[in-house]
Order: structure tokens, then C-alpha cells, then sequence
């Protein structure tokens, strides 16, 4: 071996040696960073990141988050989504707006309207909205139906505008999960590669939890949860990722001694009644994930399973009951061996 040969070979190595040292130390001197706030109301956010900086970034992602409440939040009386409602065409001003109705169409049509952001006269008649309950008979929610549908909704660029000025239009089946990719996003600009954004239980990670070394982990509740005793079902690892919920623990109501959950089915105009009970979505992106898992609560099991086969790019953790009322669930290829079920 030549001398000149051996000089580079040493040059390469000792430049390696110091690299990994530098990576080393700047593992050693990431801090991690943990923010938790309120936002949409009296949902919680919990932001977990590290930094070698150690910057706190709590200011800036509230600033976010109230700019992003200000576009789409109905319960802000002058919010973008608000003013629209009250009119028939609306110029948009934010940058938040468009892409959520670009979003919430693919998911409509992929879907075939079991994601409908126009459901609203629907969920206020069953007291789930900001709506006062009403009569539920089938005429009443005939006449609603007449002023559902996503497809009413048309928009360009600038503007979106509707087919019907009686038509309004709510993104709370996806917002959180919207929030989250805007908060996650936010953070990549600022050079943080490892980090957990949760926003009312919708979460979005990258990298890994640098605390333990391994990848986040995110628990999935027990449909057999109530609000005051919360357990486990599973827990799932990710990484770089998002994992949306949606089931009807909590949230529901009990007419004329029927129980009816939040999930309401735009086309039949009734709260939803299968087996399913709980459904976890993974996609790359956390507002999709939020409005699928929506859409399969109204699709319930089968019909879910049969769109997960059709649709491999997403994947699925579904909880549901047995003929025999039996607790079971089912995983797709992508995460079952993800998915840890707690004893």
C-alpha cells in the first residue's frame, strides 16, 4: 500500500471517527422537550420533541394553533369556515381552508359519503353539535338529508361555494387530526427530527423517543372504557406516522331508552348500530387517518375490511364484537406485528 493511499485511508477514518462522536454527544445533549396546552375548545394537546437546542416552542405553536381555530373552528362565530356557513361563497384568506376541503373530498369520494363534512344539520338534531336535540322522527331527518351532501360543496383555488345556501359544513371529524400534521410540520421546519404531536388522542411521530431509544408508543383504548375508568386495549409502536382513533366510548346519547352514539350515518341521517367499536387508522399524514377512522365507524367491519383490500396504502386496527357479543378485533398486514394487546 502507498503512502498516499495510507494518508487517505486515515484521513477517512479519523473524519468518520470524529462524526460519530459528534453524533454521539448530540444524542447526549438532546433534551426532550415536553408542551401541553388546550386548543379547539377544551381539547387537549400534548407536543413531546428533542432538541439539541433545547428551544421551547410552546409560544409558537399556540400562536398555530389559534390561527388554524380561527380558520376552521364552527364554534368561533367570525372563523373563516363560520362566515362561509352563513353565506354562499367565501374567498379564502388563510392558508388552512382549501387544503382541508381538498382533503376531506378525497376521503368523500374514496369513501362513497361515509366521510360527509356536511352532516352538521344531522349531528345537531341528535345533540352532538352546538345544535340544540330535536325531534328524531324519519320525516324530520328526511327533510335534513335534502341539505347533506358533500358534493354540494364546490371550490377552485380562491373561493368555494355552495350548490344549496342551506348547506353548511364542519371538518370536527378531522380537524384534530389537521392540527397535528400542521404542529408536526411546524416542527420538521425547525430542524427537530424526533418528535410525538397528540392532539385529542390523534397522534403523528417521527423518528424515535430518544429517552429509551425505541420507537413511540401509543396506546389504544378499551371500547370498554367509560370516563372515568380508562384502560388499555393495545399499544402500537410507530415511527414516522401518523394514528388516528374514532369509536363511541363516550359520546353518546340514550333516546326513548335506545343508546345512539356521536357516529352519525349521512345517508341513512341515523347514529350508526354494528359490531364495530372501535377503529385505529395509520397513514402517512394524521388528517386522512382521522377522517378514515371516522368513515369506517360508519362503515363498520366488513365494509372496512373489504375498503382496507382495496386500498393497501392504509392500514387499520379494528375492535368490534362477535356474533356471540365477544370482544375481537383485526389488524392489517402492515401493523399486526406492531400492535401489542395488553393482558
Amino acid at each position: 500500500m502507498s503512502l498516499r493511499l495510507r494518508n487517505i485511508l486515515y484521513t477517512i477514518g479519523l473524519f468518520s471517527l470524529v462524526f460519530l462522536v459528534w453524533k454521539y454527544r448530540e444524542g447526549q445533549n438532546s433534551k426532550l422537550i415536553w408542551i401541553s396546552g388546550k386548543t379547539m375548545g377544551p381539547i387537549t394537546y400534548n407536543v413531546k420533541y428533542f432538541d439539541t437546542e433545547q428551544r421551547n416552542f410552546k409560544p409558537q405553536i399556540d400562536s398555530l394553533l389559534q390561527a388554524f381555530n380561527q380558520s376552521l373552528s364552527t364554534y368561533i362565530p367570525n372563523s373563516e369556515i363560520s362566515q362561509f356557513n352563513q353565506t354562499d361563497s367565501f374567498t379564502f384568506k388563510s392558508p388552512y381552508f382549501l387544503p382541508a376541503l381538498k382533503a376531506a373530498k378525497e376521503v368523500y369520494q374514496m369513501t362513497d359519503g361515509a366521510f360527509d363534512p356536511s352532516i352538521g344539520p344531522l349531528i345537531d338534531v341528535w345533540g352532538f353539535g352546538p345544535g340544540q336535540q330535536s325531534q328524531h322522527d324519519s320525516t324530520f331527518i328526511d327533510s335534513l338529508k335534502n341539505i347533506v351532501g358533500y358534493d354540494k360543496i364546490v371550490f377552485d383555488e380562491q373561493t368555494v361555494t355552495k350548490k344549496d345556501h342551506r348547506v353548511t359544513i364542519s371538518f370536527s371529524a378531522s380537524a384534530k387530526g389537521y392540527g397535528v400534521d400542521v404542529v408536526a410540520k411546524y416542527l420538521e421546519s425547525k430542524g427537530i427530527e424526533n418528535l410525538f404531536v397528540e392532539i385529542g388522542g390523534e397522534v403523528r411521530v417521527k423518528g424515535i423517543n430518544k429517552a429509551n431509544g425505541k420507537q413511540w408508543a401509543i396506546g389504544i383504548l378499551d371500547p370498554d372504557s367509560d370516563e372515568i375508568a380508562q384502560f388499555q386495549y393495545a399499544v402500537v409502536t410507530l415511527n414516522d406516522r401518523s394514528m388516528a382513533t374514532s369509536g363511541n366510548y363516550f359520546n353518546y346519547h340514550i333516546v326513548d331508552g335506545i343508546k345512539y352514539g356521536h357516529t352519525i350515518d349521512p345517508k341513512s341521517g341515523f347514529p350508526i348500530r354494528h359490531n364495530l367499536l372501535s377503529a385505529s387508522v395509520f397513514a402517512e399524514n394524521c388528517e386522512t387517518a382521522d377522517a378514515l377512522a371516522t368513515a369506517f365507524m360508519v362503515m363498520g367491519t366488513q365494509k372496512t375490511i373489504n375498503f382496507l383490500k382495496v386500498h393497501p396504502q392504509y392500514d387499520a386496527y379494528l375492535i368490534y364484537n362477535n356474533e356471540d357479543g365477544k370482544m375481537n378485533d383485526y389488524a392489517t398486514k402492515g401493523v399486526i406485528d406492531l400492535i401489542k394487546k395488553s393482558e
